[in-house]
């Protein structure tokens, strides 16, 4: 199955080919994933014909058409001990994804770092950053997104 350049994928193309898989995969099912997803990961489209992911991308050369944004002062990124030492070192990257994911919330950031272990919660000062240039962009499900952190932005915990 193909995305097209913005990351949208026809439903009813899906559909067919999770069912031809041995899936089982109906027009309900799907809408119900799209409203029940806690985490608001997807999108359809205005005429209800495609879907897809608001940020989080890890196929190259999508294209979300989002707008850079003013981020506010803060923002926060939870992450784990095992990766610290590298974060201070390269700073936040962006790796397979098509962006650095970024949270206005302590507890969304304390979620997502405990998905690996005991969550530690860096402080970003997206403020400085937009001031120096970096760019900033607010996905349909609240996610901040940007390209990558240098750790000269990032205030770790004093624990780690």
């Amino acid at each position: 199955m193909q995305l097209d350049p913005e990351g949208w994928l026809p439903i009813d193309e899906l559909i067919e080919n999770a069912n031809r898989e041995g899936k089982r995969l109906s027009l309900e099912l799907l809408h119900e994933v799209v409203a029940s997803c806690e985490k608001k990961r997807f999108s359809l489209s205005e005429d209800g014909l495609r879907i897809r992911a608001n940020q989080g991308h890890s196929v190259p050369d999508v294209e979300l058409n989002l707008e850079p944004v003013p981020p506010p002062r803060v923002l926060y990124h939870g992450t784990v001990a095992a990766f610290v030492d590298s974060i201070r070192e390269q700073g936040l990257l962006k790796r397979s994804r098509n962006h650095v994911h970024l949270t206005a919330d302590i507890e969304t950031a304390k979620k997502v770092g405990a998905r690996r272990g005991k969550p530690v919660i860096l402080t970003i000062h997206t403020n400085a950053m937009h001031e120096s240039g970096y760019a900033f962009y607010l996905s349909a499900n609240g996610v901040w997104l940007t390209d990558a952190v240098p750790f000269s932005f990032i205030e770790f915990p004093e624990q780690t």
